[in-house]
């Protein structure tokens, strides 16, 4: 992967001639397949780090192959009026990723005991920094493992996939409301979590 300082994915430039949307380039692989592999080159890179954090090197290899395999599959159903196909392949890889949930919760544990990040240093950005500050990532990815699955999954793609929560009630086929109440669940928990660790400091 080509070493940036920030971790959260670049948006899409605006489309031209040259560069077109991912609905026209899925439109068109529905009659030249070969159109589909410019979606691969465009996202497959940002999907690849955000599973590798989910579940590390040897699974997200696998996830990401799967994930563009089924979204090829599933290109004629692809509704065409959205011009980002970002959420609906993070959509499909976070359905992967349910099936790996063991091996997603030993990577937090992993972070939670040694404070390292499955994805390289460069990538972190002034967001994540407090997940990568020493005793602090500890307690938050130990926080992030005892999260239910469900507000798991949106804090992950809020924060490490970088979607907005409009763009992950539609990757996740969820209400926007549900993707904020949970959002706000979420922070509660690992504010307390950081206080407790704070006072027990």
């Amino acid at each position: 992967m080509p070493t940036t300082s920030r971790s959260s994915p670049t948006p899409p430039m605006p489309a031209t001639d040259e560069d077109p949307t991912d609905a026209s380039l899925i439109a068109a692989s529905r009659t030249d397949p070969e159109r589909f592999a410019v979606l691969f080159r465009r996202h497959a890179q940002e999907i690849m780090r955000y599973v590798t954090r989910r579940l590390g090197r040897d699974a997200a290899e696998d996830i990401v192959a799967e994930t563009f395999l089924v979204a090829f599959d599933r290109r004629p159903r692809y509704d065409v009026s959205r011009p980002d196909a970002r959420p609906w392949l993070y959509g499909i890889a976070t359905n992967l990723i349910r099936r790996h949930r063991r091996a997603e919760l030993r990577a937090l544990r992993a972070l939670a005991r040694s404070g390292v990040d499955p994805v390289t240093e460069p990538f972190t950005d002034t967001v994540e920094d407090r997940v990568h500050a020493g005793a602090r990532s500890r307690v938050l990815a130990g926080a992030i493992a005892g999260l239910p699955a469900a507000q798991r999954e949106v804090l992950l793609l809020v924060t490490w996939a970088g979607l907005t929560y409009d763009e992950v009630a539609e990757a996740l086929a969820v209400p926007a409301g549900t993707v904020r109440s949970r959002m706000n669940r979420i922070r509660r928990k690992l504010r307390d979590a950081l206080a407790k660790e704070d006072h027990d400091g």
